[in-house]
Order: C-alpha cells, then sequence, then structure tokens
C-alpha cells in the first residue's frame, strides 16, 4: 500500500473516531433544553459527557491537521472553499465549550438558561453543517483548476443542495439518536425511562432518513460496486438500534448506531476514492489522493509518529471512559452549584 492510500485510510479512521464519539456529545447538547424537564436532569444530562466531551474533541484536531501535513492541497481547497460553513461551526463549537465551562459559575435560573440555549444551539449547528459538509464531498463541488490550482468557483449557495440538505438531516437524526441512546445507557430512573422512549422513536426517523440518503450516494455518486458493503452494514445496524431501543438494550443500541456511524463514514470516502474533491462542473478537475499528498519524506514521518503516539491515545481515552462508566441519577446531584449573583461584587460604600 503506498502511503498517500494509507494516510487517506488513516484520516478516513480519524473522522469516524470523531463523529461516532463527538456523535453523542452533539446529541446531549441537543437533548440539554427539549428533554430535560428542571435543573437536576440538566445537570445530569451534562455530567454523562463532563469527563469525555473535550477528549472526544481532539480526534477533530488530530483530523485536521492530519489533512493539512498529508494533505495540504485537499486542507486548502477544502477550508477555502467551505469557509463559511466552517467558521459557522468552529464558532458554534467554541460557544458550546463556553456553555458547558461557564453554565455552573454562577448559581442563577437565568444565567443557566442562557448557556443551556447556547449549548442546545451549538450543539445542532454542528451537527447539520456536518452532514452538509460531507455530502458536498460525496456529491462534489464546483471546483476548476485555475493557475495550476484547484478553487472552488461556487459561492456558498452552490453548497446547498437537496441531497446536500438531507445530508445535514441525516446527520441531525443520527446524532440525537446516537444522544438518546447515551443518556438512556448512562443515567437511571426516570431521567433513562424517558431517554430511551425517545431514543426508540427516534431511532425509526434515523433509520428512513439515513437509509434514503445513503441509497441516493450510492445510486447518484458512487462508481464503485464495494460501497454496497458499507450501506448495507450501516442499514442492518440502524435496524438493529430500532430493535435494541424497544428492548430497552441500551448498549446493544448504543454499539449498534455506532457500527451505522462508522459504516456511513466508509461508505462517504469509498465513494469519493479515488479522489479527495471531486468536481461537479468536470470530473477532469477532481483533485486526487495522490496529486494532494505531501512528499513521501512527510509521509513517512508521519507515519513513525502515528504509530508511536496513536495508541497512547487510544489507551488513555479508553481508560476514561472504563473509569467514568457508572450511570448518574438526579439523587446524586445537590441543589445548588456556583457562586450566588451577589457574590464577588464590591461592597457598596456606605454614608457616614
Amino acid at each position: 500500500m503506498d502511503l498517500p492510500l494509507l494516510w487517506f485510510l488513516l484520516i478516513t479512521v480519524l473522522w469516524t473516531g470523531y463523529l461516532v464519539l463527538e456523535g453523542f456529545d452533539f446529541g446531549v447538547g441537543m437533548l440539554i433544553k427539549p428533554f430535560a424537564r428542571n435543573e437536576k436532569e440538566r445537570r445530569v444530562l451534562l455530567r454523562t459527557i463532563g469527563p469525555v466531551w473535550d477528549g472526544n474533541e481532539v480526534w477533530l484536531l488530530t483530523a485536521g491537521g492530519a489533512t493539512f501535513a498529508a494533505f495540504p492541497e485537499w486542507y486548502a481547497t477544502m477550508f477555502s472553499g467551505f469557509y463559511l460553513p466552517l467558521l459557522l461551526i468552529l464558532l458554534a463549537l467554541i460557544v458550546r465549550v463556553c456553555a458547558i465551562e461557564w453554565r455552573a459559575k454562577i448559581n442563577d435560573p437565568a444565567w443557566r438558561n442562557r448557556w443551556d440555549w447556547a449549548h442546545t444551539v451549538g450543539s445542532w449547528v454542528p451537527a447539520v453543517l456536518w452532514g452538509v459538509a460531507f455530502a458536498n464531498l460525496v456529491q462534489g463541488t464546483e471546483i476548476e483548476v485555475i493557475d495550476g490550482r484547484h478553487q472552488l468557483v461556487g459561492g456558498f449557495f452552490s453548497l446547498l443542495t437537496p441531497f446536500t440538505l438531507l445530508g445535514g438531516v441525516m446527520t441531525a437524526v443520527v446524532f440525537l439518536t446516537h444522544g438518546a441512546v447515551f443518556v438512556a445507557l448512562k443515567t437511571g430512573g426516570e431521567v433513562r425511562e424517558r431517554a430511551g422512549k425517545l431514543a426508540a422513536r427516534l431511532s425509526v426517523a434515523s433509520l428512513v432518513v439515513a437509509g434514503i440518503w445513503a441509497v441516493w450516494a450510492q445510486l447518484a455518486f458512487s462508481a464503485h460496486t464495494l460501497t454496497w458493503v458499507p450501506l448495507a452494514v450501516a442499514a442492518l445496524a440502524l435496524v438493529g438500534v430500532v430493535v435494541a431501543t424497544r428492548a430497552r438494550r441500551e448498549g446493544w443500541a448504543f454499539t449498534l448506531n455506532a457500527v451505522a456511524i462508522v459504516a456511513a463514514v466508509v461508505l462517504i470516502f469509498g465513494v469519493m476514492y479515488p479522489n479527495v474533491m471531486p468536481s461537479s462542473i468536470d470530473p477532469a478537475y477532481s483533485l486526487s489522493i495522490d496529486a494532494a499528498a505531501s512528499s513521501t519524506a512527510t509521509l513517512q514521518v508521519m507515519s513513525v509518529v502515528a504509530l508511536l503516539l496513536v495508541p497512547v491515545v487510544l489507551a488513555y481515552q479508553g481508560w476514561t471512559y472504563w473509569v467514568f462508566r457508572k450511570r448518574i441519577t438526579t439523587d446524586q446531584i445537590g441543589d445548588h452549584e456556583g457562586l450566588l449573583p451577589t457574590e464577588g461584587r464590591p461592597l457598596e460604600p456606605t454614608a457616614h
């Protein structure tokens, strides 16, 4: 296997890890306001992802960094062409981080409510836009070669088509299901019961929307018969999620939903192959794996570094999930957290 193809596969793995792990983070965040009925339930939802959400985001940084180093022209073409949607994703992620870190600083319902809405919106936006972005990589974008460089000549609205918008709906529904299943897996009592019922309903919508999008992608844009394999795996896994959620088997439901996301990422990158940025104008303008790749020496050094460090990262994340594996209930949540609104303010001067 040549090094450019190896790194194309490794970047596929990195995006798979990000979407599987951050997918349930997004899902839980999307449920903060519409699902939780009171402050204790909201804090239970936050505690399900509290120890792991920032570690899950490392996969995004690694995927972006690996793309920059291994395929600089892919990075330049994609990040310049997708500038606005990627900027919106970045802003949403920043707002989401602030919401998670700051909501507990002040014991004030209005303060917490504002940050809970920020967290919810900051989860919905990337959940939708990641689907739009990856759907564009499947259908191809309006790329031309200008002065020897691949450039996206279409504007922002060229990225919005029925197929890509359905891709956004697909990722939102799949992540929402992933989050509901994760809440049911990590909580107890009434929260677990309600999350399980919600996951059972969402799993049907996830199966229908994802199934339509995947078949559309395969029939309209794939040149490879083998990409039917991940499509079939994803479909069977989503059917399994429907069955498992109805049987209240949260562990199986979460595993199968993760398998469906893995298979979907394999389908996306399989449809793209042998290109990293297909052109919808003319296939001759498509940016191929070999054309976008860095030098052999660069890829060799990256391969050695990845071989040494990736197992360490995987071991650490696995240990983190093992340590925080127990369920969380509202009985474990205290009544108050954070400073009162008046605490920390300078004293008013007194009259003499």
